[in-house]
């Protein structure tokens, strides 16, 4: 598998987390912020965050271990291929989706996640009506921080 740069993530954003591979979101994302903490170009993005806990507690992996990974010049696939070797979970493809679908539509449940949510969505796009998930706010943030208007 071809070799990926490490993205320059103060100059654009990581992949949304929506964007999938091996059917799980979330993973390109984390990857691209992987490659980027490693060459120094990470911006404001951080590798390891709750959202990226979220994938490494599903697919029984470790943050540490993937950066490892990472740090060989892995591609995409390649660190895809060793996930599942590693995995202490080894979810199935009809576990993957589900839980994938889940995180698309994952949106802030208790008082405080809520409060928070209201504050980073008033501060990125006030007039946007569509924003319902931590998914939907993500992008929105991605978008507003580098030069979109909400």
């Amino acid at each position: 598998m071809s070799t990926p740069s490490a993205p320059d993530l103060t100059q654009r954003p990581p992949r949304s987390d929506r964007v999938r591979l091996g059917g799980y979101v979330i993973l390109p994302r984390m990857l691209d912020k992987g490659r980027a903490t490693l060459a120094g170009t990470n911006g404001d993005y951080h590798y390891d965050c709750p959202v990226d806990k979220r994938f490494l507690e599903f697919a029984g992996v470790d943050a540490e271990a993937i950066k490892q990974q990472l740090a060989t010049g892995a591609g995409d696939g390649d660190i895809l291929n060793w996930i599942n070797a590693n995995s202490t979970t080894n979810p199935s493809p009809a576990e993957i989706e589900a839980w994938s679908s889940h995180q698309e539509q994952r949106a802030p449940g208790d008082l405080d996640s809520r409060e928070f949510f209201s504050q980073l969505h008033k501060g990125a796009g006030p007039d946007r009506e569509d924003i319902s998930t931590w998914f939907d706010l993500l992008d929105l943030d991605d978008f507003v921080s580098f030069g979109g208007k909400a």
